[in-house]
């Protein structure tokens, strides 16, 4: 029905569709970000790309995450679960990395209200989106 009677994802998946968080629509200054992940899945057309701003809290209490922005291709499960994602990692001033490395695509459909399964894969990407960035930002600078 092309009333909307027939929307097919909880009322949270609807409302980061509608108005996502923390997206990023213009490109990024330089410097702006201290890292950034791109990855995507061809046989549905997503692809998320996420940055993210870092900020050490000194001795061995690691690094937290101050501001992560995204963008995403795709459909409204992938944006819903790239926006939410990016709300779990940056509230209370930030989780740390390793904070954020242990969220998993379970947990971000779990925060959505659940997805159909065949929707699921949209999770795991902003997972993985995040993982990348993560893993360029420890890259060692070979410059």
């Amino acid at each position: 029905m092309k009333d909307g009677t027939d929307w097919q994802y909880s009322d949270i998946v609807k409302d980061h569709f509608f108005h996502p968080r923390n997206v990023l629509l213009r490109d990024p200054k330089p410097g702006e970000f201290d890292a950034e992940g791109v990855v995507g899945a061809p046989a549905c057309g997503d692809v998320m790309r996420m940055w993210v701003k870092l900020a050490p809290l000194g001795g061995v209490d690691g690094v937290k995450i101050k501001k992560l922005k995204w963008r995403t291709f795709g459909c409204a499960s992938a944006i819903a679960s790239t926006s939410i994602f990016s709300e779990m990692v940056t509230k209370n001033g930030g989780l740390t990395i390793e904070q954020a490395l242990k969220i998993t695509p379970q947990d971000i459909v779990k925060e959505l209200g659940g997805l159909p399964k065949i929707k699921i894969h949209c999770s795991i990407l902003a997972d993985q989106a995040f993982k990348e960035a993560i893993k360029n930002y420890k890259k060692p600078d070979v410059s």
